[in-house]
């Protein structure tokens, strides 16, 4: 184990040998973690909190510490996070709530930025990319190869499909239907048209992307087609494309915000 003479680590915490912890950081009581995962200078670490194997941790960041919750009476909550991890330099990531989901869930192969802040009891999937400042509020759900810009701000309760691009400095209130390139603040939303290339880097063939296109466009780009009729017809249409059903299966999930439709949604 390669720990640096200035860490302070708690005889309790379970550590993996091959971790590599750097100078003046503290793991607290009840923190597990795994192989070969490396944690730079002045983190912190706290709670029960769970990190997988070879995940990448920067200085500063802080990890596991209770929610900004003022009905949290220090219950015992959790947060768990996955393989592969790259989490920079003062990302900040709060464990659950006794009334959430008392855990706060991150994926593997995500990479989450500077300064990025994950609040309790959010749900992160795999291959998330968070930019520099993004933000999510408490009870935020991400799905997997989600994309937020620099400043992006998630409203609580928020729901982002799998594939959505949010543009930086965006104010999030609504839920983002997936595949779908998203700007602008709150009354000023903007979808803008699918997520072609985040599709094509994942490996998705021509011929997808132009079912998932087509469906966007009965979906968000027809004028006179209500929401009902609009996914019964992409339904009908492309049932075989699994991509376009998980888009369709997103609207008729449950939801507390609403679900982003319209070009300008008002």
């Amino acid at each position: 184990m390669n720990i640096h003479p200035t860490a302070v680590i708690d005889a309790d915490a379970e550590i993996d040998a091959t971790v590599k912890i750097g100078a003046y950081t503290v793991i607290e009581k009840g923190a597990v973690i795994g192989a070969q995962t490396e944690i730079g200078p002045h983190t912190v670490i706290s709670g029960f909190t769970a990190i997988g194997q070879r995940n990448r941790i920067g200085s500063f960041a802080t990890i596991g510490p209770p929610p900004q919750d003022l009905t949290y009476k220090n219950e015992p909550t959790r947060v768990e996070i996955g393989d592969d991890n790259l989490i920079r330099e003062y990302v900040s990531i709060h464990r659950g709530t006794a009334h959430g989901r008392q855990l706060t869930s991150i994926g593997n192969g995500n990479m989450i930025m500077a300064y990025s802040h994950i609040a309790h009891d959010c749900r992160v999937g795999s291959h998330v990319i968070m930019a520099n400042c993004a933000t999510l509020g408490g009870h935020v759900q991400i799905d997997d190869h989600a994309n937020l810009g620099g400043m992006v701000a998630i409203h609580q309760f928020s729901r982002i499909g799998c594939h959505a691009y949010i543009g930086g400095m965006s104010g999030i209130s609504k839920d983002v239907p997936p595949f779908v390139i998203v700007s602008g603040i709150r009354n000023k939303l903007r979808i803008t048209g699918i997520n072609r290339v985040g599709l094509q880097r994942c490996g998705y063939d021509k011929e997808t992307i132009r079912l998932v296109h087509n469906a966007f466009v009965y979906i968000f780009r027809t004028p006179g087609l209500l929401l009902k009729e609009a996914l019964a017809k992409s339904a009908d249409e492309f049932a075989d494309c699994e991509p376009v059903m998980t888009m369709i299966n997103f609207f008729k999930a449950p939801n507390r915000m609403g679900v982003l439709r319209r070009v300008d949604d008002e």
